[in-house]
């Protein structure tokens, strides 16, 4: 799979909205435009060292981890398929969300399991993994297998990516790797940042297909389509939008 360009399939949160700003700022990137954004007053001087990994993806979680497509697929034929996988009706899932650390780093996370999470992001695994090329050796190395439990040894090599069903983990990453002293800290902070915009529920309702050129440069929304809901209901839940600053609306 060694090789450019490279898509994944990630939800997003809506352009402009509350969550959207909080942590496009916090990591300095807007995927959406491509932006280098100020980090907010008051995080600590060596933040943007802090934020380098997450930083390259743009705030997002994973649905699809990044791929190089199979032969004979293209981006447009990507596209399609996403914009139909968003028309087909579907239970929205909606979580609680909470910034708590994850292994040795710090996202936005749902306070509770979701079945209808696990279920979009099973859905996701699968229908679109003809759009992906395999593994080459070099990529299955680098998951570091012997590191995986049998299972996810066995996900790597049939979907990719070691970390979908039942190891699947929804999670919004705000920082890179932390250790334990100065974990602590920094997990205060961004609670109370993160209480501050007042997000009590997330419909996570929209995906989007980021791409990156080489390895280099950061990942970058190419599109995006808002979840068709069975019923509607999902999306009266408040989601904290606002007017994008500038950033063209794509839905």
């Amino acid at each position: 799979m060694t090789g450019f360009p490279r898509y994944a399939i990630y939800y997003v949160s809506a352009p402009g909205s509350d969550l959207d700003r909080f942590g496009a700022h916090l990591l300095g990137y807007d995927a959406f435009s491509g932006d280098e954004l100020p980090f907010p007053d008051g995080v600590t001087p060596d933040w943007r060292d802090l934020t380098q990994d997450p930083r390259k993806y743009g705030f997002h979680a994973t649905l699809k981890a990044p791929m190089v497509l199979a032969q004979g697929e293209s981006e447009a034929d990507l596209l399609a398929a996403c914009e139909a996988f968003a028309a087909a009706s579907r239970k929205i899932p909606v979580i609680t969300p909470v910034v708590d650390s994850i292994s040795s780093f710090i996202a936005v996370v749902p306070a509770e399991p979701s079945t209808d999470l696990e279920q979009l992001a099973a859905d996701c695994t699968r229908d679109f993994d003809s759009f992906r090329a395999p593994l080459t050796a070099q990529d299955r190395a680098r998951r570091n297998p012997s590191a995986l439990t049998p299972r996810q040894c066995e996900y790597l090599d049939r979907w990719g990516y070691p970390y979908v069903m039942e190891d699947f983990r929804f999670h919004m990453t705000l920082t890179g790797r932390l250790d334990a002293r100065r974990r602590e800290p920094v997990l205060a902070m961004l609670r109370t940042r993160f209480s501050a915009i007042g997000l009590a529920t997330l419909a996570v309702d929209r995906i989007a297909i980021f791409r990156q050129e080489e390895n280099a440069l950061r990942f970058h929304i190419v599109e995006h389509w808002k979840l068709r809901s069975k019923d509607g209901s999902a999306f009266r839940v408040s989601t904290g939008i606002r007017m994008p600053l500038g950033t063209p609306w794509r839905t």
